[in-house]
């Protein structure tokens, strides 16, 4: 059997796969403007709209930007990390909620921000290393972040806890907008943002995206590290996922799972809906990501061509 990208799951942005241990996979996306929602599915391919999984009401925290959530399972619970617009101020901060279930619904830990450096905050992402630490990444976002009279959106990584939910350390900055290709969306905008990590052999891969979301030259490209929290080189051929044809436009804020029977990875992200008018209207595709001989990372896509389904499918 085959599949063809995009896939049925639209006018969302920032999409996150979770691989369940009930073998489902769990979807969640920038997908309303007062919560988020989730699409289930055996295959990886078929989704089905749940609904809402987290849904603001009138005393919630924040009010509107609710962006990029990413679910990790840890101790029996699901922990949903998101961002939302603080009412206190109007600047955009990572908040936290809790379920018993995938699907939700999810509760707010605190009702109020994870935590405040005083500077917008986005796109959290949790990684679990094989020793035992845990460690976030997330995006200090450009819309406060101004360097040199520019607009940065730069990548920071912390260790957490135990408890998933307060920081053991101090923050620590990784990666700054500097490569060529980062530097398309002109020159008082850039963008690292949108992490994920990936360890392999050793060696720390801490994948991003790059450029304005809303242009076509949002695309995907990564840095390496023998530590989690670097220092941390770019990859000098990035970016590993960009517009590679006219009717593909920019593919960009990855997250990446397995396939059923675990021996294939899936690069999730999303597309322009229309390629020739890019803006937040996107779409899910996937396709097959994995390494070279030397272990530089290798992305099989963009595809918007008959794909064979992922393995372990149940035909």
């Amino acid at each position: 059997m085959y599949y063809k990208n995009p896939l049925t799951i639209k006018e969302i942005g920032d999409p996150f796969v979770l691989k369940d241990i009930d073998g489902k996979y769990y979807c969640y996306a920038t997908s309303a403007s007062d919560g988020f929602k989730v699409w289930i599915s055996k295959d990886l391919v078929n989704w089905e709209l749940f609904g809402y999984c987290f849904k603001a009401d009138e005393d919630f925290w924040g009010y509107q930007d609710f962006w990029a959530p990413e679910v990790v399972f840890y101790n029996d619970k699901y922990y949903m990390f998101y961002t939302a617009r603080w009412k206190k101020n109007d600047s955009l901060r990572i908040g936290v909620a809790i379920s018993d279930k995938p699907y939700g619904p999810f509760k707010d830990m605190f009702n109020g921000p994870m935590f405040d450096f005083g500077f917008a905050a986005i796109d959290a992402h949790v990684f679990f290393d094989d020793d035992g630490r845990k460690f976030m990444y997330f995006s200090r976002d450009c819309s406060e972040n101004i360097v040199e009279g520019r607009h940065e959106s730069h990548l920071y990584g912390v260790e957490l806890n135990d408890d998933l939910v307060s920081f053991k350390g101090d923050i620590v900055l990784l990666t700054k907008p500097e490569q060529d290709w980062e530097l398309k969306s002109g020159p008082e905008w850039r963008w690292n943002e949108g992490p994920f990590m990936l360890k392999r052999n050793g060696i720390y891969y801490l994948m991003y995206s790059a450029n304005f979301y809303a242009s076509r030259d949002y695309s995907v490209g990564y840095a390496t590290s023998k530590s989690p929290l670097g220092p941390f080189k770019k990859y000098e051929k990035n970016p590993v996922l960009f517009s590679n044809k006219d009717e593909i436009s920019g593919p960009g804020h990855h997250s990446i799972t397995n396939s059923p029977d675990n021996k294939e990875m899936f690069i999730v992200y999303h597309t322009h809906t229309y390629p020739d008018n890019p803006s937040s209207n996107r779409q899910v595709c996937i396709d097959r990501i994995g390494f070279d001989d030397s272990g530089n990372i290798i992305v099989y896509g963009p595809t918007n061509t008959l794909q064979p389904y992922p393995s372990g499918v149940e035909i």
